[in-house]
Parts: C-alpha cells; structure tokens; sequence
C-alpha cells in the first residue's frame, strides 16, 4: 500500500509561478523600505518579537491554570509572567530590548561560529571540511564585531537583518518562481 506524500510536486506549484515571483517582488520592496530606515525597522522587530512573547506568555498562562492538580503549577505561572514581562519590555522600552537581542544575537554568534569550527576541525578528514571552518569563522567573527560595537549598534543592527532577510527571500522567491516558469 503506496502512501502519498502531502508535500507539493513540483508540478503541482508550476502554473503559480506568478504568485511567488509577486511575493518576492513585496518581499525585496520591503526589504528596500526597511534598509531605508533601520532604526525603523529595528523597532518593528523589537515590537514584533514582543507580540510573539505575549501571546506566548498568554498561552504558558492558560497552560498553567489547565494543570490545576499539578504540583508544579506556579512554575508554569512564572513562566509565563515572565515571557509577558519581556513582551510587555518590549513595547515599553523598545531600545532596551533593542540591546538586550542585540547582545544576545551577538553572543549568539559568537558560541554557533565556535561550535562550527569545533565540528570543522572533527570533519577534517573529509572533504568539504575547509567549508564549514570557513563557515564557522565568519559566523564568530560576525558576533564578535557586533559584540564590540554594542551597545551603539542595537539601533540599526536588528533592523539590518530584518531588511536583509526580507530581500534574500524576495530573491529566492523571484528566482524560484522564474525557474518554475522555465520548467
């Protein structure tokens, strides 16, 4: 008995191809808008993660009270006092926030490039290794260079990776699009 895949065939998304070279198209424009303005931008992200943790917040809460005969109910409660705490932080003070991912971004980087090269140097008999320790070093070098220039950079930095971000996928997106429209 054959079970069928839920993923789409490619086939099966070819004749959309317009809808996602559309969205790219949004994506990229918006990724220009928000590398037009960082401090902008970065505030629309220190706002955005704080939205996302007051609805977690929220959720740990309502969690929290559905357990009612669990021993470790006020652990759950605090929790999601304090995920409600640094959403509510967010709003509040957006430029602290701003600092405070800024910073943890940076550090971030810093032990994911470190752990890159560990595994570099463990692959290094294979081929490809030279990838990942390169890999690796900018990574590290990335959240260093942040790292040094906090807490100045948190009011365009976060924002940088957002405009970033929305222009890399507006590219994948066109990109991809165009080759499903070749295929």
């Amino acid at each position: 008995m054959a079970v069928q895949s839920s993923i789409p065939r490619l086939s099966e998304v070819r004749g959309k191809w317009g809808w996602f070279v559309a969205l790219g198209l949004a994506l990229l424009v918006f990724g220009f808008i928000a590398a037009g303005n960082l401090l902008w931008a970065t505030v629309v992200t220190v706002y955005y993660v704080g939205m996302l943790m007051i609805i977690g917040g929220a959720v740990y809460l309502a969690h929290a009270f559905q357990v009612k005969a669990w021993k470790d109910t006020i652990y759950w409660v605090l929790s999601a006092l304090l995920y409600l705490a640094a959403g509510v932080l967010a709003f509040v003070n957006p430029q602290l926030t701003a600092k405070v991912l800024t910073l943890l971004m940076a550090w971030a980087l810093i032990v994911s490039g470190l752990f890159r090269i560990w595994v570099a140097m463990r692959t290094r008999p294979d081929a490809g290794w030279g990838w990942l320790l390169a890999g690796g070093i900018v990574t590290a070098l990335a959240g260093l260079v942040f790292l040094i220039g906090w807490p100045v950079n948190s009011l365009w930095l976060l924002g940088l990776f957002l405009a970033f971000d929305l222009a890399m996928q507006g590219w994948a997106l066109i990109g991809f699009g165009l080759a499903l429209r070749k295929a």
